[in-house]
């Protein structure tokens, strides 16, 4: 029995023992059990003995610390104080400098005002100036000048009033100078520029603007020739009065007007269609033109046979009177009869193509209305499409309807007139022939019977 429970505290010790992570090997009796256990005890203790020094190291050391920060908050509290006492003194005397300042200037400040207002509105009158594609620097000295925060210097004033002089000076003067000039394509080229005052400036028979980045640009679209035209004579001149065109708002009516469309662009908008009006316009004034000469040349002709007896068959007349006389022997009735006969074959040369130019002048309108109408059906399709939020998408068949009903109306207007001016002179032409013709029946009729 006493063996068996030694057995037994042996493994239990032993285990207790392997479960703190002592020595695993199993001590063999009672003595070497008690030696171990003397020994863990002396290690443990050593170990917490240890650990109590660390951590009353840490614990001075977290003092040490915290006393330091503490005196340092406290140092920063202070120089806080100190510093916040400074800054209501400083505020208190920059009121009363202020003060001061505000008796002192007197009208002064309104004058710091009315410069600051005075350099604005021409800092903008330069940028926008063409003066200045001349004179480059002087955006870099108004810049200066408008960037002063405080009362400007009496020179600053000085060069103020130069600068606003030589605008003045600038703006009645045409004056040509070298520059860099930028074309329609963004080329830029070295050029000579005439500048009329502050309104145009030309290079050549081209007009410029002045672009975003102060330097001289060709306009995309010029103006009309006649514009242009002036504007070369001014180029090339040398002295004298000669005649130009101004832009009073410095380019604004100069930009509306390059946005017109021309005659050539407006024709353009106005599609197939109006290139058929145009067609059939110039065709139907040609026939006209070639029947009023035709006409024309055969009332001479008769003219001048009404004058002269002997009947010439290069005229209608001559030929109706040319019948006259190889049926002289006739009686009246048939006399009448071949007269007419040969008014009849005159009529039709005289009243040659008249059809087709009244034709023309009713198909010109209808052609205009037909454009008309397609311009709206695909001004309604960009409408089903795109909304009505953007004009531009309409402005196509906006443009092919009203330009069509124009051109339609142009061509037909000069055509119903000149085919009333033809159909009148041949009418005129053809009454002279009945009225020689019933006097020869006349004439004929009150001869005795041979």
């Amino acid at each position: 029995m006493i063996k068996s429970a030694k057995i037994i505290l042996i493994t239990v010790t032993g285990a207790l023992l392997s479960g703190q992570g002592f020595a695993a090997s199993d001590p063999s009796n009672l003595n070497e059990l008690l030696q171990s256990v003397r020994a863990e005890r002396s290690a443990i203790a050593a170990q917490n003995q240890q650990r109590e020094t660390e951590f009353v190291q840490a614990r001075n050391q977290q003092r040490a610390m915290l006393q330091r920060v503490q005196a340092d908050l406290a140092a920063e509290e202070r120089r806080s104080a100190a510093l916040k006492e400074q800054f209501d003194g400083n505020e208190t005397q920059i009121r009363d400098l202020e003060e001061t300042l505000t008796i002192r200037l007197g009208n002064l400040g309104e004058l710091k005002g009315v410069v600051k207002q005075v350099v604005g509105d021409f800092k903008g009158v330069v940028d926008n100036s063409l003066v200045t594609a001349q004179y480059p620097g002087r955006q870099e000295e108004i810049n200066r000048i408008a960037s002063i925060d405080g009362m400007p210097k009496i020179d600053d004033l000085d060069q103020l009033r130069i600068l606003m002089l030589e605008d003045m000076v600038a703006s009645g003067n045409v004056s040509k100078f070298s520059a860099s000039v930028n074309s329609a394509d963004g080329e830029p080229f070295k050029a000579d520029v005439v500048r009329i005052g502050v309104f145009n400036a030309v290079h050549e028979d081209k007009f410029l603007r002045l672009s975003e980045a102060g330097t001289l640009q060709e306009l995309p679209s010029q103006p009309s020739g006649r514009y242009r035209s002036m504007a070369g004579d001014l180029f090339d001149a040398n002295s004298g009065v000669h005649p130009m065109a101004l832009d009073p708002t410095r380019g604004q009516i100069l930009g509306a007007l390059i946005q017109s469309p021309t005659l050539v662009e407006r024709t353009n908008q106005g599609g197939p269609i109006g290139y058929v009006i145009i067609i059939l316009g110039i065709i139907g004034v040609l026939i006209a033109l070639e029947r009023l000469l035709t006409l024309t040349l055969a009332g001479g002709k008769i003219k001048a046979q009404l004058k002269n007896s002997t009947p010439k068959a290069d005229n209608a007349l001559g030929r109706i009177l040319g019948v006259y006389h190889e049926n002289r022997q006739v009686d009246p009735e048939t006399l009448e009869l071949k007269l007419d006969e040969a008014i009849l074959k005159e009529t039709p040369k005289l009243e040659k193509r008249q059809a087709i130019i009244k034709v023309l002048a009713a198909v010109a309108p209808l052609l205009g209305l037909l454009g008309t109408v397609t311009g709206m059906i695909a001004t309604f399709q960009s409408i089903t499409l795109f909304g009505t939020g953007d004009p531009k998408l309409m402005a196509g068949g906006i443009s092919t309807a009203l330009v069509t009903t124009v051109l339609g109306l142009v061509a037909a207007i000069p055509l119903v007139l000149l085919h009333s001016f033809v159909a009148g002179k041949s009418k005129a032409l053809i009454e002279i022939l009945e009225e020689q013709s019933a006097g020869l029946i006349a004439e004929h009729s009150e001869r005795p019977p041979q």
